[in-house]
């Protein structure tokens, strides 16, 4: 099979088109031939060694969605040809099915070869049927980024009625924690760089939207005059300092990762004077995964597209993920597209 392979871990550069053994499943996995790939932030960072791949060669890739073309012994279901959505998030709990805290956490693209090829081998247990009305770019695009704010906002135990400030959409992760914190009945706001971006966010039901490299704690305040029970933040120090400070004593703020650096600094008295809370979150587990694709199905989450890309222009799509120019997601067209 073709596939975009990483032999060394120089940048976004390092990605080689190239073919591969076409991988076979084994006991209780399938065999998915994509049709749709997605980007995340992930696949940049491992093409620069963060994480590097334990072995190589590697493909990246966590996002997909496809045909079942092979399924192997004690698979009952799903069978060859049903038209499914891979679920990124792999590992298995031995007591539960809480994975990120009881059991082996892992990542498609990451801790096993990903979506970026024509076909990638996964558990049974991590495809769900896709939609006959979704298209392949949409099922492709919500799993990583959508399932990882779902569970931030389930873990600042989000509640109806209260306010949500998403930091930096734009992201796949921040864009999907707006959308979902309405869901949820949050009276959410936003914050980008980019004036289109805080544009869209009005669009798509936010309160209101700020400068991130603004005062945008000052301007919550005084646009509301309060501020926020929960800060969605995956951005880092760039935003840190004010985040914290959009936070109403008693908040909490979640974060997933941290795209412009990975040391901020912490005003200890304001942490414990103001009862906050800082809430780390990574990932998510089977359930988490179910309800967001129920909600997908259902019609009720939209799924955002940033620009598609032929499987021979992944390079053009990295660079676009790089620049930080999208909103949405940047999906990659399968090899025979």
């Amino acid at each position: 099979m073709r596939a975009w392979i990483l032999n060394e871990t120089n940048g976004p550069s390092s990605y080689q088109l190239t073919d591969v053994e076409t991988p076979t499943p084994g006991p209780n996995e399938v065999r998915v031939r994509l049709e749709a790939s997605a980007l995340n932030h992930l696949d940049l960072w491992t093409s620069m060694g963060l994480p590097a791949p334990k072995q190589f060669p590697h493909i990246s890739g966590a996002d997909g969605s496809g045909v079942i073309d092979a399924v192997g012994s004690e698979v009952d279901a799903p069978a060859v040809g049903d038209d499914v959505i891979v679920n990124p998030g792999l590992g298995y709990a031995p007591t539960t099915s809480h994975i990120p805290f009881n059991g082996k956490l892992g990542v498609l693209g990451e801790h096993a070869w990903g979506t970026l090829a024509e076909q990638v081998v996964v558990p049974a247990t991590n495809v769900v049927p896709k939609p006959d009305w979704l298209d392949w770019h949409r099922a492709a695009a919500y799993g990583l980024v959508t399932a990882t704010a779902y569970r931030m906002l389930c873990r600042a135990r989000l509640a109806e009625g209260e306010m949500l400030l998403v930091v930096g959409i734009g992201g796949g992760v921040s864009s999907a924690g707006l959308l979902i914190g309405k869901l949820m009945g949050a009276e959410a706001y936003a914050t980008s760089r980019s004036k289109a971006k805080r544009a869209w966010a009005l669009a798509h039901g936010a309160a209101g939207a700020f400068d991130s490299a603004g005062e945008f704690a000052s301007e919550l305040r005084e646009s509301t005059g309060r501020q926020a029970d929960v800060v969605l933040e995956n951005v880092g120090p760039a935003t840190w300092n004010q985040s914290m400070r959009s936070l109403t004593p008693g908040g909490r703020l979640v974060t997933c990762g941290s795209s412009s650096g990975p040391k901020v600094e912490i005003t200890v008295p304001a942490l414990f004077f103001k009862h906050h809370e800082i809430i780390g979150s990574t990932m998510f587990d089977h359930d988490d995964f179910a309800h967001v694709s129920q909600w997908v199905a259902n019609r009720e989450l939209p799924v955002v597209i940033d620009e598609v890309f032929a499987f021979e222009d992944l390079p053009k799509g990295l660079a676009r993920l790089e620049a930080g120019d999208q909103l949405g997601k940047i999906i990659i067209e399968a090899a025979s597209a």
